[in-house]
């Protein structure tokens, strides 16, 4: 295929369906040589209304199109146009289908040039991307894109980002672009002939590998350096407690804050002065520059040998450290930061798995994909974490192969031993004087059997408040005998896994004989497993209520009456655990070094047997931990399945988040514990007792923000009675509310629920009515990911956003994105939920007040965190509303408005009285 014009196509239509929609809109970029050459767009008349969700999307209204000549009228031109082109777009499978589909219904012959794909061409060779929606491409790139969903528009930014996509191609090694040419056969259309015909044109102009790249047994690799750390020792080095020494430093490139210099003080004190204790913890308020804060006098105290630990709370936060702080910091510095990201070897590449993947052609279409995107990628990264590639899951088998199991799965002969990422991590480790971790890397240091961590004077853990809660999610232990049961079916059945096993091995009849016996043990797991849930069952009292139903509390005195077969159960699921394990061991011993000389599909197998190992290892230490450990702060609880043939075996540990019982936390000689929010009014004691650290003293950074003219509290004066309300009432209580708020303030608002179920009613309730005024409703959990959503809502203006769980905290939307949140009712955890049922049980027995000195503060803190949505710099101004009016009435209410800023107003108002008062208010910003 050499072509010498493409043909860059973009259609708008009333739908997604051929055979009952139609076009509404057709735009056409031609290119020659690597330019734009001509352009061509037209409305068209479907002849038949275009609903508002599309003209809302499109920008094309009823009296528009009708105007338009009809598809029939210029079929033909149509198709003389593309005649002799090669059909580019992005997402082909759905404009060369449809245009195809609408020519030969006017009696004109269908389409068969050939077609390329910008969305594949886009994952492979841009490979780093966050997104690969167009709108999102025209931005990273810097792409004009005047009118998205507009045909003409489109087709401009599509023709725009396929020739940038072809310069990122032209600029790769010609090896790599090789490698990729022999993978492309699986892309779709004619996709891959174009990338062959990229390759030959870069054989014909050979250039010479970058100095930034080398090739390494046939893959060309980013160069990587492990920049030695060098102490400074000129001129002075001591850290400036007073303002006029920190200017000095500053410079220009970072303001004074007086807060922020109180913090930098404190942190270095703690950190420096021997008389102070181990722990302490520091509240200060998000956005006054906190992380510099205590970045800045820590660089005057770590070193390699003794570095400073910063734990936050998730990879992004991590990554901005690294990539935005401390960069920042360094400007100002004599003693440059060096600090490098710890994440655990999950997230690495072992490149000498990747390699092996690439001896055999992949059957599988997505497959493929991966090993080319993986091929650019290996061009421009330094670290192989998988993180850069932004993806969504790491769950395709792919992803499970390619994986780094450790240091100690690798081999000093083979040929990618000194490239190793996760090896040269720990050469940076070694020369870094910060080392940034997140909070559930941290936790897990406790079951690590050598610890990735070193010893240190300095640990400080920033976002102290998330701790607890993802200490005790860090401990929980699941089994689910259903999936398990599932899982080892359908490996046993004809050409399935152990079948699979048995082909591959079957000249060696040591490991033949051990496949068959371990597949003879998981039959007996399985088996033995549905007589101990039935077992168990019967001695369980039968719950009237579906909800108890469906999960149970069980506790020791009840197992220790289970009859003498659940006994015999219980002993036989022991033995059977220990022979798998055992018989693991010895499989992995003759197997593992078969993988690298092992076809692509037989080293697929291999990796699915692995993973059952990995399973059956997980699953033993869960099911051994909730038969036989009944320490009080251990709860079981079991899910029946519908049959009570099976069920999901639960632990949680509610000592998991006290510090003193982990094994990290006596490495560390001084913790400095940092958050927005952790004191809940007067009490300043509440999270050190979740860390079980009780005598902990909290110093307070005042907050720089005046509440008084920055914020505003509403209650509705005539809100519903969320208790009293059935579900329906409830519902529409909701979607009226926010229909009317929504109504008056044309700008983007963020909706708090406590319950996904809440969320979803209220959804469906609005969404078709906010698409008919073309106002985008993103929810979580049905409009994207978590992250999807966000961004979405940071590229808008005036979009709603419905959020539970995690979005009440932890999102950061800048004070011009977000003026408006929306509480719709106090985040109370269900009582009923079997874990919290618990966990009430469980402090009343330690003389704890499960509700007001745990629920409440909880709740607290939450509408605290609500409010932090809103307020993130002295200039910000936001209205926080809450629709339940207990916040104002019930007897626990002025614990709850004690936690909030004291100087913020509350108002009641009426829903009328509230809507003009928002007005004004959020008026004045404006002004």
């Amino acid at each position: 295929m050499k072509p010498t014009t493409y043909a860059i196509v973009d259609i708008e239509t009333t739908g997604t369906n051929p055979k009952e929609d139609r076009i509404i809109q057709f735009g056409c970029v031609l290119v020659e040589n690597g330019r734009i050459v001509s352009q061509f767009a037209t409305d068209v008349n479907p002849n038949r209304v275009v609903s508002k969700q599309i003209q809302s999307l499109t920008g094309l209204s009823n009296s528009r199109v009708q105007k338009a000549p009809y598809f029939e009228d210029i079929a033909l031109t149509i198709y003389n146009l593309l005649a002799e082109t090669t059909f580019v777009a992005h997402n082909i499978y759905f404009d060369y289908t449809f245009l195809n589909h609408e020519l030969v219904r006017c009696g004109v012959p269908e389409l068969t040039i050939p077609g390329i794909d910008t969305v594949e061409l886009a994952q492979i060779f841009l490979p780093t991307e966050t997104s690969f929606r167009l709108g999102d491409l025209a931005d990273s790139f810097g792409l004009a894109h005047e009118n998205p969903h507009q045909a003409d528009s489109d087709a401009k930014v599509t023709a725009e980002l396929f020739l940038t996509i072809e310069a990122h191609m032209k600029r790769l090694p010609l090896i790599t672009m090789e490698q990729i040419g022999k993978l492309s056969a699986l892309t779709g259309m004619n996709t891959g002939e174009y990338i062959e015909q990229v390759t030959d044109s870069m054989r014909k102009d050979s250039m010479p590998l970058s100095e930034t790249l080398q090739v390494v047994d046939g893959l060309a690799l980013r160069k990587k350096e492990v920049p030695l750390f060098s102490e400074i020792h000129y001129g002075e080095h001591s850290f400036p407690r007073k303002k006029t020494g920190k200017q000095k430093i500053f410079q220009e490139k970072l303001a004074y804050r007086k807060e922020q210099s109180r913090l930098m003080n404190q942190v270095f004190d703690h950190f420096s002065k021997e008389n102070t204790g181990k722990n302490l913890m520091v509240e200060a308020a998000t956005g006054m520059g906190k992380t510099i804060g205590y970045l800045f006098p820590l660089s005057y105290l770590a070193t390699p040998e003794n570095p400073a630990i910063i734990s936050t709370v998730s990879l992004l936060l991590q990554e901005q450290i690294l990539s935005k702080d401390i960069p920042l910091l360094n400007h100002v510095l004599e003693q440059p930061i060096q600090a490098t990201v710890v994440k655990s070897q999950r997230h690495y590449l072992d490149l000498q798995r990747f390699k092996a993947t690439l001896a055999q052609p992949a059957e599988q279409k997505q497959y493929a994909l991966y090993q080319m995107k993986v091929l650019v990628w290996l061009t421009q990264t330094k670290t192989g974490d998988f993180d850069e590639l932004h993806m969504t899951s790491l769950n395709h088998l792919f992803w499970q192969e390619v994986r780094h199991r450790g240091i100690a799965s690798l081999s000093e002969k083979k040929s990618f031993y000194r490239e190793d990422f996760l090896r040269h991590l720990y050469q940076k480790i070694d020369q870094s004087n910060f080392l940034i971790v997140n909070h559930a890397f941290l936790v897990q240091e406790s079951s690590r059997e050598t610890p990735l961590l070193p010893k240190s004077e300095y640990l400080l853990i920033d976002e102290a408040h998330h701790l607890p809660e993802i200490a005790e999610k860090i401990s929980d232990h699941k089994f689910d005998s259903i999936q398990f049961k599932k899982r080892s079916q359908q490996s046993m059945e004809p050409n399935q896994l152990f079948a699979q096993l048995r082909t591959l091995f079957s000249k060696e009849e040591k490991v033949h004989r051990l496949i068959n016996l371990y597949q003879q043990e998981i039959e007996e797991l399985v088996e033995e497993q549905l007589d101990f849930f039935q077992e168990l069952y019967a001695i369980l009292p039968t719950k009237q209520t579906q909800a108890s139903e469906e999960e149970q509390v069980v506790f020791k005195e009840q197992l220790d009456a289970l009859s003498i077969e659940g006994e015999r159960a219980i002993e036989r699921l022991s033995l059977l655990y220990r022979e798998l394990l055992s018989l693991q061991e010895q499989l992995a011993e003759v197997l593992e070094p078969a993988q690298t000389r092992l076809a692509s599909k037989e080293r697929s197998t291999l990796t699915q047997f692995f993973l059952l190992f990995d399973s059956i290892k997980q699953q033993a230490q869960t099911v051994t931990i909730w038969l036989t450990n009944w320490e009080n702060q251990l709860v079981h609880w079991v899910v029946p399945s519908k049959n009570k043939e099976d069920g999901t075996l639960h632990i949680h540990d509610f000592h998991a988040a006290l510090l003193p019982k982990t094994t990290w936390y006596k490495r560390y000689k001084k913790i400095m514990y940092m958050g927005g929010t952790l004191k809940i009014g007067a009490d300043k004691t509440y999270f050190a007792q979740r860390l079980g650290l009780p005598e902990t003293p909290l110093k307070v950074i005042p907050n720089p923000y005046d509440y008084g003219n920055q914020a505003r509290v509403y209650v509705p004066a005539e809100g519903i009675s969320i208790a009293e309300a059935t579900q329906h009432e409830y519902t529409q209580y909701l979607a009226t509310t926010i229909q009317e708020l929504a109504a008056q303030e044309n700008r983007s608002i963020l909706v708090l629920f406590t319950s996904h179920d809440v969320l979803q009613r209220v959804y469906y309730a609005l969404h078709e009515s906010f698409l008919n005024q073309g106002r985008e409703l993103l929810a979580q959990g049905i409009t994207g990911s978590r992250e999807k959503v966000l961004k979405r809502f940071l590229l808008s203006d005036n979009s709603l956003l419905f959020g539970a769980d995690s979005f009440w905290e932890g999102i950061d939307l800048p004070g011009d994105v977000l003026q408006i949140v929306m509480v719709t009712r106090l985040p109370f955890d269900n009582p009923k939920r079997p874990l919290v049922r618990a966990r009430n049980e469980f402090l009343q027995a330690e003389g704890v007040n499960p509700f007001y000195q745990e629920s409440v503060p909880r709740a607290a803190l939450k509408v605290r965190q609500a409010l932090g949505r809103l307020i993130r710099t002295e200039t910000d101004k936001g209205v926080l509303i809450i629709l339940d009016r207990r916040f104002l009435t019930a007897k626990y209410s002025r614990r709850l408005q004690n936690a909030l800023p004291k100087k913020l107003p509350i108002k009641e108002l009426t829903m009328k009285e509230m809507l003009t008062d928002i007005q004004q208010f959020l008026r004045k910003t404006k002004e």
